[in-house]
C-alpha cells in the first residue's frame, strides 16, 4: 500500500484490515490462489489450489511450491506482472489442467518496490460459466497455434520439397482469415474434411478462397507431407488438358518427349490434387475424368498401359454445377462422385465483419512485397469498403487496396479516395459519396510504364470480372484475351 505511513493511525488500521480481510475472502472464496516472490517463485499456494496439481503434473506439494512459476503452471503471465508493476486483473489462462479466468496483482512493499506477485482463480469452469468468452478465445487460439505451426513448419517443408522435387501446400486453415459466423464454419467443415479421404466440392464465387480451403484441407490431412497438385482446367487449352491429367507416353505423337511425361494424376500419387474451375472442364473429357477416379487408373496418352494412381481429389468451381447438368453441359454421375463432400464458401457480402482483419493482413502482403509501409484506413473508408458488396470478393478488395495506395501521397487512406476507386470501377456508392466530387490533390509522382500498363490492366481485368459477375470465360471473351492470359493476369494470390 502505498503512502500508508503518512495517513493517520486509525485510517493506517483500517488500510490494513482491509488488506487482511480481503485477502482473506480470496483465499477462501476463490477457486485458487498462489504467490510468487520477485524471482517469480513459487512461495505460497491455498487448500483449494493444490487440487490441480494432479492435472498439472505433480503429485507433492514440495514438487510445485519454490520452483520458478513458469516451469510448473503452462501460459503464466506472472512473470509479465512482476516486471511491468501492473495488474492483469481478467484474463483467460489455458494449460493441462483446463482453462481458467484469472486475476494476477503485483505485491509492493512500503517503498513502493515490487516484491512478488499474487495470483487469483476466478473461475475453473470457464467453459461453462464463460461459454461465449471462452469459445471466441479458443477459436483464436487454435487458429494461433495453426500460425505459429505454419511459420515454424513452412520453410523446413518448403526446402524438403525443393530438394526431392516435390510441391507442397501454401496455406494452413490460419491463412483463411476471419472469425464471422460464416467464416468460422467453413473452416469448422474443412477440418472435418481434412480428416477423410472423402472428394471434397469446394463451391462459391471466384476470389473467395477456394484454392486456400483446398492447400489448408491438404495441409491439415493425413496426406500432408506429401505432393499438392493443383490445375487450374480454366488456364489450359482444352486440346491440352487431356495431357495434363493423364500425360504422356514416350514417342507418343511426333515432337514428344522420347522420355515420356507424367500427369498431373501420377504427380498427385500419395497426395492431393486439386482441380480448380472444374465446371470449365470439356464435355468430352468429363467421361475419362470419371472412370479415372472411380478405377483409380489412368491410361497416358499413346499408351495402353493403364497406371494405379493414389490421389484425394479436391475440386472447385465458381459455376452452378447442379445447373449446367440440367443444360446437358456437365456429367451427371461425374457430379455426384464429386458432390461428395460438398462446402460452400461464403461470398465476402455475407462475412462484412471480417473485412477489417482481411484489410489489415492484405495490406501487409502488400507492405511486405513492395518494401513500404502497410495503408492506414480512416474508420470512414473502412466503413466504406464494410458495406460494398465486393461481387469479386477478396480479390476485388485487394485491388481496390492496392489502387488505393498506388494513388494516395501517403500511407492514410481517407473514404473519398477510396470512393474514387470505386466510382471508376463501375460501383455504386451511396448518394452523399456519389455525389460529390473527387477532392482535389497534386498530381502522383510519374511511375514507370510497366507499372501503369499493369494497374491499367488490372482495372480493365477488375470491371469485366465485375460486369460478368466473376465468369473468367466471359471476361476473358469480353477482354479479348484467352483464357490462359486472364488467369496470367489475375494472379494467385488470393484463389
Amino acid at each position: 500500500m502505498d503512502n500508508v505511513d503518512s495517513l493517520p493511525r486509525d485510517a493506517q488500521s483500517i488500510l490494513e484490515l482491509a488488506a487482511r480481510s480481503m485477502f482473506e475472502l480470496f483465499a477462501s472464496a476463490s477457486e485458487g490462489m498462489l504467490l510468487v516472490d520477485r524471482q517469480a517463485r513459487v512461495v505460497w499456494i491455498n487448500e483449494q489450489y493444490k487440487r490441480f496439481l494432479p492435472a498439472l503434473g505433480f503429485e507433492r506439494v514440495e514438487d510445485f511450491v519454490g520452483h520458478p512459476v513458469a516451469s510448473v503452471v503452462q501460459n503464466t503471465q506472472m512473470h509479465h506482472v512482476l516486471e511491468s508493476g501492473k495488474p492483469i486483473l481478467i484474463d483467460l489462462l489455458t494449460n493441462r489442467a483446463g482453462t481458467f479466468v484469472v486475476s494476477r496483482i503485483p505485491l509492493r512493499d512500503s517503498a513502493g518496490e515490487v516484491i512478488g506477485a499474487l495470483g487469483i482463480v476466478l473461475f475453473d469452469h470457464a467453459e461453462t460459466s464463460l461459454q461465449p468468452l471462452v469459445g471466441k478465445f479458443a477459436l483464436l487460439q487454435r487458429d494461433l497455434d495453426d500460425a505459429r505451426r505454419e511459420l515454424a513448419s513452412q520453410r523446413v517443408s518448403q526446402q524438403k520439397g525443393e530438394r526431392n522435387g516435390q510441391r507442397q501446400s501454401r496455406y494452413t486453415f490460419a491463412s483463411f482469415v476471419g472469425t464471422s459466423p460464416a467464416a468460422v464454419e467453413v473452416k469448422r467443415q474443412a477440418r472435418r474434411a481434412a480428416q477423410t479421404a472423402s472428394t471434397v466440392l469446394l463451391l462459391g464465387e471466384t476470389g473467395t478462397g477456394k484454392e486456400l480451403l483446398a492447400h489448408a484441407i491438404h495441409a491439415a490431412s493425413a496426406r500432408a507431407a506429401k505432393p499438392f497438385i493443383s490445375l487450374n482446367i480454366a488456364a489450359v487449352p482444352d486440346t491440352l488438358l487431356e495431357a495434363e491429367f493423364f500425360g504422356v507416353a514416350p514417342g507418343a505423337y511426333t515432337g514428344a518427349d522420347r522420355k515420356g511425361r507424367e500427369g498431373k494424376f501420377r504427380l498427385a500419387h500419395g497426395g492431393t490434387l486439386f482441380l480448380d474451375e472444374i465446371g470449365d472442364m470439356p464435355l468430352a473429357l468429363q467421361a475419362k475424368l470419371l472412370r479415372a477416379l472411380q478405377e483409380g487408373e489412368i491410361e497416358p496418352l499413346g499408351s495402353n498401359k493403364l497406371l494405379s494412381f493414389d490421389a484425394r481429389v479436391i475440386a472447385a468451381t465458381s459455376r452452378d454445377l447442379a445447373a449446367l447438368v440440367r443444360q446437358g453441359e456437365f456429367r451427371e454421375d461425374l457430379f455426384y462422385r464429386l458432390n461428395v463432400l460438398p462446402i460452400r464458401v461464403p461470398p465476402l457480402r455475407e462475412r462484412r465483419t471480417d473485412i477489417a482483419a482481411l484489410v489489415e493482413v492484405l495490406g501487409e502482403d502488400m507492405a511486405l512485397r513492395n518494401g513500404a509501409q502497410p495503408p492506414e484506413l480512416s474508420t470512414e473508408a473502412l466503413e466504406l469498403l464494410t458495406a460494398q458488396v465486393w461481387r469479386g470478393n477478396i480479390r476485388e478488395l485487394r485491388n481496390v487496396l492496392e489502387q488505393a495506395t498506388m494513388r494516395s501521397d501517403s500511407h492514410r487512406i481517407e473514404a473519398a479516395q477510396l470512393a474514387a476507386v470505386l466510382r471508376e470501377s463501375g460501383v455504386e456508392l451511396p448518394p452523399a459519396l456519389a455525389a460529390s466530387p473527387a477532392p482535389e490533390k497534386a498530381a502522383p509522382a510519374a511511375l514507370p510504364l510497366a507499372q501503369q500498363r499493369a494497374a491499367l490492366e488490372r482495372d480493365a481485368i477488375s470491371a469485366a470480372m465485375a460486369q460478368v459477375r466473376g465468369n473468367k470465360a466471359a471476361a476473358a471473351r469480353l477482354l479479348g484475351i484467352s483464357r490462359a492470359t486472364l488467369y496470367g493476369r489475375l494472379g494467385n494470390t488470393v484463389q
